[in-house]
């Protein structure tokens, strides 16, 4: 029932193997650069938002203010 390997079939699955393992290192690196442009743009956009609520919050005080 056990199949014997020879040399050249061993040969061949670490090579497939090292194919898939470069491979995957390929796609993470493709994911890690993808997750930093992700955080740039969440820093980005948190950044924005903060910026457009004090200049609202300023508004709305100044608003109020001058109704007085």
């Amino acid at each position: 029932m056990s199949r014997r390997y020879t040399k050249a079939d061993l040969e061949e699955i670490v090579s497939v193997q090292l194919e898939n393992l470069n491979a995957m290192h390929d796609l993470l690196s493709i994911m890690k650069y993808q997750n930093e442009l992700l955080n740039n743009a969440n820093k980005k956009l948190k950044d924005e938002i903060s910026e457009f609520k004090d200049k609202h919050v300023m508004y709305l005080t100044r608003r109020r203010n001058s109704k007085k």
